[in-house]
């Protein structure tokens, strides 16, 4: 059977970006010719709670959801996110993470521990590609562009070409962010690790 699509997760905490971040994808692989799909599930986002989306893209796809064991690159804004989304990703498949820290609730009431060697474990069972994004957000202008950060890091392992990032990063967020959005995409699609 033949591989009819590209299957993408973006996994994050409430309020960091992260449906924008799956705008700017669903545009970009839009204007590369693609069908594309996308399904967003938020958890309590408005409590900093875990949202999730799914975005597929091929030449024909019929369904926006990603089983697990099918996500050819997970996307997450924050660790403990990265390593729940875990089951999703394919073997074989991409974690590309920001290495930061947001305490869920449990952890803020004491209830739970944040877990320790969370990027060590990632590292032993998938390729991944772990970062600061917030210091290259903030080196860009604003620590709220991590998301097109994460996005431009994620844009160098698709077969979009960075033009057409370039012009959906332009035609997606507002005006007068766009200066600090297209340096946080660089500075993304450039990073070495």
């Amino acid at each position: 059977m033949s591989k009819t699509s590209t299957n993408i997760m973006i996994v994050g905490v409430g309020g960091q970006g992260t449906l924008l971040a799956s705008r700017i994808l669903g545009n970009a692989v839009i204007l590369a010719g693609h069908d594309v799909k996308v399904s967003e599930v938020h958890g309590m986002s408005q409590r900093g709670g875990s949202v999730v989306t799914y975005v597929k893209y091929g030449e024909a796809v019929h369904s926006p959801i990603i089983d697990k064991g099918e996500a050819d690159i997970i996307l997450a804004f924050e660790r403990l996110e990265a390593y729940r989304a875990l089951p999703w990703l394919k073997k074989g498949g991409k974690i590309i993470v920001n290495d930061q820290k947001i305490n869920p609730m449990p952890v803020i009431t004491g209830a739970m521990e944040y877990p320790e060697g969370i990027i060590e474990k990632l590292s032993e069972k998938a390729d991944v590609t772990a970062l600061d994004a917030l210091s290259l957000a903030e080196k860009a202008g604003s620590i709220k562009a991590v998301n097109v950060v994460l996005i431009g890091v994620m844009a160098k392992n698709t077969d979009i070409e960075h033009d057409k990032w370039i012009e959906t990063v332009k035609s997606t967020v507002p005006p007068k962010f766009l200066d600090i959005n297209i340096k946080a995409f660089e500075l993304g699609y450039n990073y070495n690790p």
